[in-house]
């Protein structure tokens, strides 16, 4: 189930809002067991009905699917300083192509983590 802050800000988009604070625009409260709910609204658009936001539960999942491959692919990726030696490597062998080392490290994260 897609997160509200997430939808919400999928709402706000669709509104032509592209940014939602949500320590003032927007205050979501979420009382022990209860489910999150807006509690202050402060945006120049109306406040979205719970189905208006139900309507953006898809598009929600797949944004926070999307997120969680990309946070994968981050983690995993070598850590800059030796992809630049990797890249350093290949040029120096002469392999700034698709058989070179970096680029061997970098699709194999990309294909174990796919879009």
């Amino acid at each position: 189930m897609a997160q509200l802050n997430l939808k919400i800000k999928l709402y706000a988009k669709s509104k032509g809002v592209n940014s939602v604070d949500f320590l003032t625009d927007v205050i979501i409260e979420q009382p022990a067991g209860e489910e999150a709910a807006i509690k202050t609204w402060n945006l120049s658009i109306d406040e979205p009905t719970a189905e208006q936001l139900n309507s953006f539960e898809t598009a929600g999942n797949t944004a926070e699917t999307l997120k969680g491959v990309l946070n994968t692919r981050a983690n995993e990726y070598p850590e800059l300083k030796e992809q630049l030696d990797l890249l350093y490597k290949d040029m120096a062998a002469d392999k700034g192509d698709k058989t070179g080392e970096w680029f061997k490290a970098v699709k194999k994260v990309k294909d174990d983590n796919p879009k």
